[in-house]
């Protein structure tokens, strides 16, 4: 049986969860990080030598960590043609935001989840200003993208390895609201259709719809 390590508040744990959940993975999770603990132990060392979370471990004994990873990995073995687009070109658009949201979206979101939620006391509020209008201007993007050809997804007309980062982070960035001292969001309307169709997925609500902690 596939085992997933890493506690569900984790967004990057959440992209493995929800994967599992849209492949019909049936699976074991082990609470590790943050107030669990169990990083820095040598099994967990062996397993991942980075000591973050999430890692995998397939009913094969194949290991796998990093969140993006673990996510392709699931998608190429079990869902070929769906969550794992058959064409290239199509898959390639699916990695590409998968990175994007690595490297580039990332950071801000990261600045705002920080100050926002893990620890406002010592926010700077020039600094969650600066997050939060680099990642407003980020998210244009994603929905200029969403408006070429009407796509319903990231990669097309389903729902594909591309949209499970993406749609982790979405899920945040529409719930900063909720914290004073947010400011107001662009209007961004096919990027809250789509999240409108993220939230049908059983998986997505079980997961991802969650409280930040």
């Amino acid at each position: 049986m596939l085992t997933i390590w890493g506690r569900a508040s984790s967004v990057n744990v959440q992209k493995v969860l929800w994967a599992a959940d849209e492949l019909g993975l049936t699976y074991d999770r082990i609470d590790c990080g943050g107030p669990f603990g169990g990083l820095d132990g040598p099994e967990y060392l062996a397993l991942n030598p980075n000591g973050v979370i999430p890692a995998i471990r397939d009913s094969d004994g194949t290991e796998v960590w990093e969140s993006n990873a673990i996510v392709r990995y699931l998608a190429a073995r079990h869902g070929d043609g769906t969550l794992w687009p058959a064409d290239p070109a199509q898959r390639s658009e699916a990695d590409r935001w998968m990175d994007w949201v690595q490297t580039t979206l990332g950071p801000p979101m990261r600045t705002l989840f920080w100050g926002f939620v893990r620890n406002p006391a010592g926010a700077q509020p020039a600094a969650m200003d600066k997050a939060a209008a680099e990642a407003s201007r980020l998210w244009a993007r994603l929905e200029a993208w969403l408006a070429r050809d009407g796509r319903d997804f990231v990669a097309g007309d389903r729902l594909g390895m591309g949209d499970i980062p993406l749609g982790c982070h979405v899920q945040r960035w529409l719930s900063f609201d909720q914290f004073p001292g947010f400011p107001a969001r662009p209007a961004l309307p096919r990027l809250q259709a789509w999240h409108d169709r993220l939230t049908r997925r059983p998986g997505y609500r079980r997961w991802v719809m969650v409280p930040m902690t």
